[in-house]
């Protein structure tokens, strides 16, 4: 906790990513500021792992050993030439509904997910090398896309841990550049997709299961800036900042710091507490790149 001369407060803590999920966070967040105000909580979390056991016979699919593999003994250091940098950024709606408007001007609405990481990838390639892979993940939270007559809407809702996939694409540089930003937004959708269904899901807790006791990770954090850059999207439009009040009224920001050693760029969308559309975006990127995003958006 650090008070501010102002008398504001700023409230920070750290997360475990091998125990929950930032919806998780949000929800142990939200429950706190309940308790200290009411002493009661408006969701009770739920940890019944078996929602997420693996099926028998199990079913992984054969993409997810693209997506996916076993951690190997050492992890290949890469040589970093530059350095990271952390910057916090607020978008304006009306800002978001353009970038949404400009990837959705063939004729095929984008969400403004696909919009702003068309936009972020159609950035890093400008910052890369001619001809360079650029690689852009995006984190699907999957608690939604699980509900059916075994899993409830409520207990997913209130499943505590991670229920999260994190499909990637890849292409050239000099590809993503040339190109306008509905062609970037739709090659986000192409990755996206397959990896927003039960059936991807259901396959990645299979595909785990498979592999046990080796622990895996995502390929996409494995090759990081390797043969060119990469970059991870988050996804925390969904906290609910608005609601964390401790007894001296709403937070009027909410944002991450996620320095996570991986060679691998870090960005984080919120909503800003105000509930008016806007964002507020937490970037770990290399200097050069912010650079480029700052151009770029």
């Amino acid at each position: 906790v650090t008070e501010l001369k102002c008398g504001a407060m700023v409230l920070s803590g750290t997360l475990d990513h091998r125990v929950s999920d930032g919806h998780s966070a949000n929800m142990f967040l939200v429950a706190w500021a309940e308790m200290t105000t009411s002493g009661t909580i408006s969701m009770t979390p739920s940890f019944r792992r078996s929602l997420l056991s693996p099926r028998w016979p199990g079913s992984p699919g054969k993409s997810l050993n693209d997506l996916y593999m076993v951690v190997p003994p050492t992890l290949p250091e890469t040589p970093r030439l530059h350095e990271y940098v952390g910057r916090i950024y607020y978008m304006k709606a009306e800002a978001m509904a353009s970038l949404q408007a400009l990837a959705s001007s063939h004729g095929t609405k984008r969400t403004k997910v696909e919009a702003f990481s068309g936009c972020l990838w159609k950035a890093l390639a400008e910052s890369a090398d001619k001809g360079e892979p650029c690689k852009v993940g995006v984190v699907v939270d999957g608690r939604t896309r699980l509900i059916d007559g075994v899993r409830s809407k409520d207990e997913m809702a209130r499943y505590y841990g991670n229920v999260l996939s994190l499909p990637y694409g890849e292409l050239d540089s000099s590809k993503l550049t040339s190109n306008p930003l509905s062609w970037a937004a739709d090659q986000v959708h192409d990755f996206l997709m397959p990896a927003a269904t039960k059936d991807h899901l259901l396959g990645l807790v299979d595909w785990v299961e498979d592999h046990r006791p080796h622990s895996v990770m995502a390929t996409l954090l494995f090759k990081g800036n390797m043969k060119g850059p990469s970059v991870t999207i988050s996804s925390g439009r969904f906290f609910q900042a608005n609601k964390l009040d401790f007894g001296w009224g709403r937070s009027t920001l909410g944002s991450c710091y996620f320095p996570w050693g991986l060679d691998s760029g870090y960005v984080m969308p919120m909503p800003s507490p105000s509930g008016n559309g806007d964002w507020i975006v937490y970037m770990h990127l290399f200097k050069h790149q912010l650079d480029t995003v700052e151009a770029e958006l």
